[in-house]
């Protein structure tokens, strides 16, 4: 791979296509297969991300809001796209461009069939959402009368699917909740056949779901993380492969004497004679100010470059006293190792929240 020249993020579609096979190695052969590509793909890149999946037909995607789908059908994506968290205000464009709503209450349903009757539809694919045990969006497993009632008076909308989410499907403590959550959603789906007298695609596995509960693969299952490379165990860790590596350059080298400081607020007092290399990256481009005074750190030449003092929006210092670096030198701040997992644990966080922050002023390289 080249060296960076500047702060990037390279794209690695070849440990994409692994990750997504290996994702559907756990599948049987006819369970369909939705690609979370919400968050700029989980700051990756959604349209770089989006056109390699669909070239490896995929079945849907998926994203949060209308402008993020409006964005995928601008770039070329056909597939079908959930939108699982759309406003009413944007209704009209969702239409206006194919993409399918996730409606979770009577509100959101009742202003959808609205829209829907006033542009002429028949049968517009939604689908609804319900709560099982997450407590953040959909009906309740007593609202299916009440859905069928609205249904019964309108043909402006046909239901594609009912799905659920998980609360806790990677903690394995906490088994027992999430059998709960898969035995009423069954029964959900058992009331919705009998009321409505048809069957809709059912789904409710995000990516430890897919890995841990098998028996509630249904109709079609959901990955995001899963498909950037991680796993939510460090047992199925190793199975991934995550594709961005976020990388950068020294742009200078300072020689600190003791007592001498680093940065805003002079954070960094050295305590002895100390080398700091300057990084173009702050927390403009996702590198928080949790990080610094010794939490977090990049890896020169191989070794761990400690962060010291406050993170500055465009830039970060680190502490390579004891490594053999260069102005120029390339800097990794995660990738396959540490992975953006292990450098969130530096701030007590999480890879998904490292990944989305990336800002889109970083570079993307993509590796075909």
């Amino acid at each position: 791979m080249p060296k960076a020249q500047e702060t990037t993020l390279e794209i690695d579609l070849k440990a994409l296509k692994h990750n997504y096979n290996y994702l559907r190695s756990k599948l049987q052969n006819d369970t369909q297969f939705l690609a979370v590509v919400k968050a700029y793909s989980y700051g990756h890149d959604a349209n770089v991300i989006a056109k390699f999946l669909q070239e490896l037909d995929v079945d849907y995607f998926a994203v949060a809001y209308t402008s993020e789908g409006i964005a995928l059908r601008e770039a070329g994506i056909t597939k079908r796209i959930l939108v699982l968290h759309p406003q009413p205000a944007h209704f009209k464009q969702l239409i206006e461009r194919c993409l399918e709503p996730s409606l979770y209450n009577s509100k959101v349903l009742n202003e959808f069939i609205a829209v829907a009757e006033k542009e002429g539809q028949t049968d517009y694919p939604i689908h609804l959402k319900f709560n099982t045990g997450l407590n953040r969006l959909g009906f309740s497993e007593y609202d299916v009368k009440g859905i069928a009632s609205i249904l019964n008076h309108t043909k402006a909308i046909g239901v594609k699917s009912i799905f659920s989410h998980m609360a806790a499907s990677e903690d394995l403590n906490e088994k027992e909740f999430t059998l709960t959550q898969i035995e009423t959603f069954k029964a959900i789906a058992k009331d919705f056949t009998e009321t409505l007298g048809f069957k809709p695609m059912l789904h409710m596995c995000n990516t430890s779901g897919i890995l841990n509960y098998p028996e509630a693969h249904f109709d079609m299952v959901r990955s995001g993380i899963g498909l950037y490379g991680f796993g939510n165990s460090e047992e199925e860790n190793q199975n991934f492969q995550p594709i961005g590596t976020l990388k950068s350059v020294i742009s200078q080298i300072h020689h600190i004497k003791k007592g001498e400081t680093v940065g805003y607020n002079r954070a960094f007092k050295a305590n002895k004679f100390q080398k700091t290399a300057t990084i173009p990256i702050g927390h403009a481009d996702g590198i928080g100010r949790q990080y610094g005074h010794g939490k977090g750190a990049v890896t020169i030449n191989g070794q761990c470059a400690p962060i010291i003092g406050n993170v500055c929006m465009d830039m970060i210092m680190v502490n390579i006293t004891d490594i053999d670096c260069n102005e120029g030198d390339e800097v990794i701040i995660f990738g396959k190792q540490p992975t953006a997992s292990e450098f969130a644990q530096g701030a007590n966080t999480i890879s998904y929240e490292i990944l989305t922050a990336i800002s889109q002023r970083v570079k993307r390289v993509i590796l075909e």
